[in-house]
């Protein structure tokens, strides 16, 4: 097996390009990065197998938590192994702690329990999609205006219990503010009414790459549109568990829970 290393010294935006493999992206937690091998048998990151478009391309990604060790390994035309080692960075992320917080605002009442375990698994459902689409090669822009209010990686402390980390892009605006798509796809989840998301829509980029859009006040479309960068899907709201209004905008790698501003071009999506 023929072995290289590839060690992340920064967390920009990249592109290594050694012998038959070429990677674009971001080596840090919460990176996406694509990759070309042409004529390659077979692709595995971390031994797990990629799924291979026609042209050798693929996807892969890392968590918010993800370790900075992992392995890209293939096997090429003439039946090779390789072994391509990568070093991510680590990043530092915004903790805030609050205490006095009566337990009914944090942790929902029994009653509705069944409904959110219900809602997680059909959200986990939808974000199984492994498609041939190759949209996640394209540039992502902005999805809508407004005010940067949370980002990517967050954690709170009510009365020093830990709270699951906010893992969107929050862009606060008022109610009725429109929604684009960023990149194209294909529309897998859309419910109006979830528990703690409320105005729910998740969108199918190809690879296992989906992008999600919650607490909105009116969808746009249904499961099963296809639709282009730029189109409007959706209006910001404040449904589900919110103070405000605002768009909790979201990417997925399969189960690893990426970083939209990583990917983010300034440009509105529906700026053409």
């Amino acid at each position: 097996m023929r072995k290289g290393l590839l060690i992340a010294a920064f967390a920009g935006l990249f592109s290594f390009t050694a012998s038959a493999v070429e990677l674009k992206g971001h080596l840090t937690q919460g990176g996406l990065v694509t990759g070309q091998i042409e004529g390659a048998k077979s692709v595995s990151f971390n031994g797990e197998s990629l799924k291979l478009s026609t042209n050798g391309e693929f996807v892969f990604g890392f968590g918010r938590d993800a370790k900075t060790n992992h392995s890209l390994s293939w096997v090429d035309s003439a039946g090779v192994s390789h072994e391509q080692a990568i070093v991510i960075t680590k990043r530092d992320y915004k903790i805030d702690k609050i205490t006095g917080v009566a337990k009914k605002y944090v942790s929902p009442p029994k009653e509705v329990s069944e409904r959110i375990s219900r809602e997680a698994v059909a959200v986990r459902k939808a974000r199984q999609v492994n498609s041939d689409l190759r949209y996640f090669l394209d540039p992502v822009y902005k999805p809508a205006t407004g005010r940067i209010s949370g980002v990517y990686g967050s954690q709170r402390y009510f009365n020093g219990e830990p709270r699951r980390p906010h893992f969107g892009l929050d862009i606060a605006n008022k109610t009725g503010s429109p929604v684009y798509a960023p990149v194209s796809g294909t529309v897998v989840f859309a419910d109006a009414d979830l528990y703690y998301s409320g105005g729910t829509l998740i969108l199918d980029h190809g690879h296992g790459v989906t992008s999600t859009y919650i607490h909105l006040s009116k969808l746009d479309v249904k499961v099963g549109d296809e639709i282009k960068r730029g189109d409007k899907i959706a209006e910001i709201g404040a449904t589900g568990r919110v103070t405000g209004p605002h768009l909790d905008w979201r990417f997925n790698w399969k189960n690893e829970r990426l970083d939209p501003a990583l990917m983010m071009q300034d440009t509105l999506a529906n700026k053409k």
